[in-house]
């Protein structure tokens, strides 16, 4: 047990450093984290005085533009290769798990509380009323939270460059919550939009945020083992994309 404890310290001890680094860089470039703050809290408003329903408001532009907070994920790495730090960072102790730790932590908190800000937002300016327990809300969060941190890290051992990552997450953005029912109530929708609507990661975070918000925790767990099964799948692509060294044919 002594030997199992020496043996994870070094490797806390470089998570801890990566995620040091990366709260650094976070820290000094917040305008998108701002700016996916105020724009839907305006729209908000907005979306509640045309559509009468703030829960469709609230859960809905916030998927949206959680969604969009993606490119801020893929980011994260896609600097590095950018920058040509990632092979010096491979060069190091640091395994390819523990790097992609690192530089997740700081995103994934940045995801948390993007999310969880837009949410008491809703119920101070919105009226949006949660019904029954918190932790249902608290886990649709942190489940789709780790969905989009994957599918971000997964995006960035795809694209070549910041302008291939902003036209995939901008469209992404467009289609998961138009499809997912993040901008029209899904029975608004037409058939042909429904039917498809459960190949969008957008449907099944929509559908979990709004059981979460009616207290429903059976609503809620079904689509959360959906997208952690998403998440989970995108993560294991990004770990062995990045593991095998395929990010290093980054932009000159």
């Amino acid at each position: 047990m002594g030997r199992l404890t020496a043996g994870r310290a070094p490797a806390l001890r470089r998570i801890a450093v990566l995620a040091g680094h990366n709260v650094l860089l976070r820290r000094r470039d917040p305008a998108h984290f701002v700016s996916y703050l105020v724009m839907p809290m305006v729209l908000m408003l907005i979306f509640k005085s045309m559509l009468g329903e703030p829960a469709q408001a609230v859960t809905g532009l916030l998927v949206m533009f959680s969604v969009l907070s993606m490119a801020d994920v893929a980011t994260a790495t896609l600097t590095e290769r950018t920058w040509h730090t990632w092979d010096r960072l491979r060069a190091t102790r640091a395994t390819v798990t523990e790097m992609v730790i690192g530089k997740a932590l700081p995103v994934f908190a940045v995801l948390v509380v993007q999310q969880s800000v837009l949410l008491v937002y809703g119920v101070l300016a919105v009226g949006l009323r949660p019904a029954g327990p918190v932790w249902p809300l608290a886990l649709a969060v942190t489940v789709w939270s780790f969905t989009l941190l994957c599918a971000g890290t997964a995006v960035a051992g795809v694209v070549r460059s910041q302008g291939e990552l902003s036209t995939l997450c901008n469209l992404a953005a467009l289609s998961v919550s138009a499809l997912g029912g993040a901008l029209v109530p899904y029975a608004m929708m037409p058939g042909w939009a429904q039917a498809v609507a459960p190949l969008s990661p957008g449907y099944w975070a929509t559908t979990m945020l709004q059981a979460a918000v009616r207290g429903d925790a059976a609503g809620t767990a079904g689509p959360a083992a959906v997208l952690a099964g998403l998440g989970l799948a995108a993560g294991a692509f990004a770990c062995r994309r990045l593991g095998k060294g395929w990010s290093r044919a980054a932009v000159a």
